[in-house]
């Protein structure tokens, strides 16, 4: 086809062409699929490059097995303190103690929530102490949804804020009433058919996904959320919305109000710290109190002490967190308490305990709860219920047996109903900020 040019002309400002078209009979063209070129020089280039890749790829994998090896090895070389002392006079047996009522150690296996583990136990004995009722509650679920309350946090904060598996007791006073709580048989909170918890992969997952968000400066909310749900429904399940439990439907809200029928506001947060003013509430200053909760009421440290008594003395147990990184803190005997070789007991005081919080040689490690009291060779010994691997290295499996001096020195908070703190401290009065 050929186009020609005959007049051209301006109309009114406008400038007009006239064409003709006329029909051009040469031969007809065709069109079909041809396989591409193959240059072979540059080919062989190609393949070079792919079989150097490789070669690096496979280096890079030997270099980074050879690494974790020797971090492994290393740390089978590296042998921790511990305290010999046979002629230490321990309770004999979990029997020994009084007890509370509470349900049976439960293993948090590979992840870091011994947070959830110990509260959840803590809030299982209240329901059997008010209610008498015996439910064992989902440790997961609260994780579940802490997990999501982090990410929200750390959009809100423009990444200014922890991700991680580390959070404290009284998130769980944070994230019930909103989002209620469910029976263990509702919510196992592992998919895999063991059944052993393992967030050793998705939560570095999770946090990398955030990070990217905070490299691109994209703060959306949802996305987030989304991105979170993705990562742990393959791993740990989606909660429910909705579940019977013993013949009745409920919501996890509904459950937590009409079942359980815990007041949280009942519970309080106690800590002992010279640098806080004694009888007011304060923040715990460590990583785990992620949402900076100024909920802990600080006392002295004799009636830090003297509450815990007074609770498993009268049927009372205690959620508590503190250091287990010590040398008197032995999963082989089942028992911590402060050896000689670190200070003298008669020394342990709110002083020596400060000193230990401010170095930082007493930090915030591991949670777990109090469940029983008994007296042993002129000491007060507690009945610890651990969640943590190291508690069913020794004969008493999930349990561990703490000293008097163990507590005074080296647990830094507690949660425990406010009948027991009025018990002890007069004019004590209720503080919630957040």
């Amino acid at each position: 086809m050929r186009l020609m040019k005959t007049k051209g002309c301006v109309v009114a400002g406008a400038f007009w062409i006239s064409v003709t078209v006329s029909a051009d009979t040469g031969p007809k063209e065709s069109v079909e699929y041809l396989k591409p070129h193959r240059d072979s020089a540059l080919e062989k280039i190609k393949e070079k490059n792919r079989d150097r890749d490789a070669a690096i790829q496979r280096e890079t994998e030997k270099i980074r097995e050879d690494q974790a090896k020797r971090r492994r090895q290393e740390g089978e070389r590296k042998n921790r303190l511990h305290v010999g002392g046979s002629s230490l006079e321990v309770p004999a047996s979990v029997e020994d103690f009084k007890k509370s009522a509470y349900f049976p150690p439960v293993r948090q296996f590979l992840t870091g929530t011994c947070w959830s583990f110990s509260t959840t136990s803590f809030f299982e004995s209240e329901v059997m102490r008010l209610q008498g009722k015996r439910i064992k509650l989902s440790e997961m679920y609260t994780v579940y949804h802490e997990y999501l309350e982090k990410a929200r946090r750390f959009v809100r904060e423009r990444g200014k804020s922890f991700f991680g598996e580390t959070s404290e007791g009284n998130a769980v006073l944070r994230l019930w009433p909103h989002y209620g709580i469910v029976p263990a048989e509702a919510y196992r909170g592992v998919v895999a058919p063991e059944g052993r918890y393992d967030h050793s992969e998705i939560v570095p997952r999770m946090h990398r996904f955030l990070k990217t968000m905070q490299r691109a400066e994209h703060w959306d909310e949802d996305l987030a959320l989304d991105a979170m749900r993705l990562f742990m429904d393959p791993i740990m399940g989606r909660p429910p919305n909705h579940f019977v439990f013993q013949g009745k439907r409920y919501t996890p809200v509904e459950f937590l109000k009409n079942v359980l029928k815990l007041k949280l506001d009942d519970y309080v947060a106690v800590m002992s710290t010279l640098s806080k003013p004694f009888f007011t509430f304060g923040e715990y200053e460590v990583e785990g109190n992620w949402w900076r909760s100024r909920d802990y009421y600080n006392v002295p440290l004799d009636m830090f002490y003297q509450i815990i008594q007074y609770a498993v003395q009268n049927g009372y147990t205690v959620r508590i967190n503190g250091d287990v990184s010590e040398p008197g803190h032995d999963g082989r005997r089942d028992v911590a308490y402060i050896p000689s070789i670190d200070i003298p007991v008669n020394l342990i005081d709110q002083s020596s305990r400060e000193l230990r919080i401010y170095n930082r040689t007493t930090d915030d490690d591991h949670d777990t709860h109090l469940v029983g009291w008994t007296r042993k060779a002129g000491f007060d010994w507690f009945l610890i219920k651990d969640s943590q691997a190291t508690a069913f290295h020794g004969n008493h499996k999930g349990y561990f047996f703490y000293r008097e001096d163990y507590i005074k020195l080296k647990m830094l908070t507690y949660i425990v109903h406010r009948d027991v703190i009025e018990a002890v401290v007069k004019n004590f009065k209720m503080s919630r900020s957040s």
